[in-house]
């Protein structure tokens, strides 16, 4: 007995897909994690965003916060239920859309996903690095702290369970003293945190989902390890959503003793009372947030390539974030976000109406030679189109520029109640639905 818990206790990631998953995360382990990640410096500054996303036109302090508990709430129940069928079948995320798009179509969304998480991991060195300097000064390179950043970050890697257990264990219960200890500070400064409008509350929620929701991608990387479904599910929305809109309202008060001026965002927390040491937590605590975006790129590479070595992965892929994050542009960061609420929230939404809705977890399919639904594809290009139709953040003047001409061309008028990433998850969803009525009478004729 004694023997079995110890093994048990120190259970780790398999090295390759030919291996089961372990099955030793709670409750606790599951929300600690996401409660992390769900803190983040980038969201401080972020907070801008939320805070007016078309710019011009900023949301009263009200305004702001319920965009960030409507937005965390959407993204994280998707994220939540982008966990569960990892725990039912013990398989990560990309290996997962094996299941809804055959194993050769999984690659597409795969190819996305390692992209998209190569730019998160660079933004979160970048942002470890700028933290430290906001510590410590410029004496120390910014380099030198990204390379630091990166070394923890492989390092973390190497032991992903393990690293897991680390933070629930000492690390959330530091930042959540700190986060306290901070809002505290912050918020007896008096910052003005009034006027503005409602005017961009619904580009501000989905400017919270795609935040949340970029998530989706890796949920059933960790949910894989849960013991139950619940557990996941709860982990993802409980802990994710409350630290993430503390967060923001965090940095909105920030912003506002800085005059919303985004490169000065981070000033308030290293002058606050104890504010070097609380906000020296933040910042070694951005390391999950770089180590989640590797590991996950580690295990998507190896639905391409199911039999390498993932400590090897991990490595060459940490040294590529680094060398990224020494030349990151984070400036485009709004643009960013929104092409992954566009990409993966559709497609999220096919897999939740075919895997729960449809009855496709009887019969998922996630063997390396799963047989091609072309079918599946064309939902989440309807889901991604309407993403674009809908919404009114400006991203890259060439690409708004095109689906500017397609509204004009179809007659639409954008509506100020509109939602670009829910018309998405709905438009994906019923088209979905629509696409599988043929197969479901022909199977019910049989």
């Amino acid at each position: 007995m004694t023997s079995a818990v110890v093994d048990d206790a120190h259970a780790e990631v398999p090295l390759t897909l030919d291996e089961e998953a372990p099955r030793t995360l709670g409750l606790l382990d599951q929300g600690a994690f996401w409660a992390n990640l769900g803190v983040s410096l980038l969201g401080f500054s972020g907070a801008l965003f939320l805070l007016d996303p078309l710019g011009g036109k900023p949301l009263t302090f009200t305004a702001a916060v319920l965009a960030a508990v409507v937005g965390s709430l959407l993204g994280t129940a998707m994220v939540g239920l982008a966990a569960i069928p990892g725990v039912h079948t013990g398989r990560p995320a990309m290996v997962l859309l094996r299941g809804l798009f055959g194993a050769r179509l999984s690659y597409i969304p795969t190819v996305l996903n390692i992209i998209q998480m190569l730019g998160w991991g660079a933004f979160e060195l970048w942002v470890i690095a700028n933290g430290a300097q906001a510590l410590f000064g410029t004496a120390v390179p910014y380099a030198a702290w990204a390379v630091a950043a990166g070394v923890l970050t492989i390092a973390l890697t190497i032991r992903p369970l393990g690293a897991l257990r680390l933070l629930r264990r000492y690390v959330t219960a530091g930042v959540v003293i700190a986060m306290i200890w901070l809002s505290i500070a912050l918020f007896r400064q008096g910052p003005s945190v009034g006027g503005g409008s409602w005017d961009a509350f619904a580009p501000a929620v989905d400017y919270v989902i795609a935040l949340s929701v970029s998530w989706v991608p890796m949920a059933a990387d960790y949910a894989r390890h849960s013991r139950s479904s619940g557990a996941a599910f709860t982990g993802v929305v409980a802990g994710y959503t409350i630290a993430q809109v503390a967060c923001l309202a965090l940095g909105i008060a920030a912003l506002a003793l800085v005059g919303n001026d985004g490169d000065k965002v981070w000033d308030p927390f290293v002058a606050a009372p104890l504010g070097v040491v609380f906000f020296g937590i933040l910042v070694l605590r951005e390391a999950d947030q770089s180590f989640a975006n590797v590991y996950s790129t580690t295990v998507s590479i190896q639905n391409l390539a199911p039999r390498w070595d993932r400590r090897v992965i991990s490595v060459v892929i940490g040294v590529l974030t680094t060398l990224i994050a020494l030349f990151a542009d984070v400036n485009s960061y709004g643009a960013f976000l929104s092409v992954i609420g566009a990409v993966f929230v559709p497609m999220f939404s096919v897999l939740v109406v075919d895997y729960f809705l449809l009855g496709g977890r009887g019969r998922w399919n996630t063997a390396e030679d799963a047989p091609s639904r072309w079918l599946m594809v064309v939902p989440w290009v309807l889901g991604f189109a309407a993403y674009w139709i809908v919404t009114s953040t400006p991203t890259v003047a060439w690409w708004d520029g095109i689906w500017t001409r397609v509204r004009d061309a179809i007659g639409f008028v954008h509506q100020p109640w509109m939602n670009a990433a829910l018309a998405a998850f709905l438009v994906a969803g019923l088209a979905t639905v629509v696409l599988s009525l043929p197969g479901r009478r022909l199977r019910s004729r049989r």
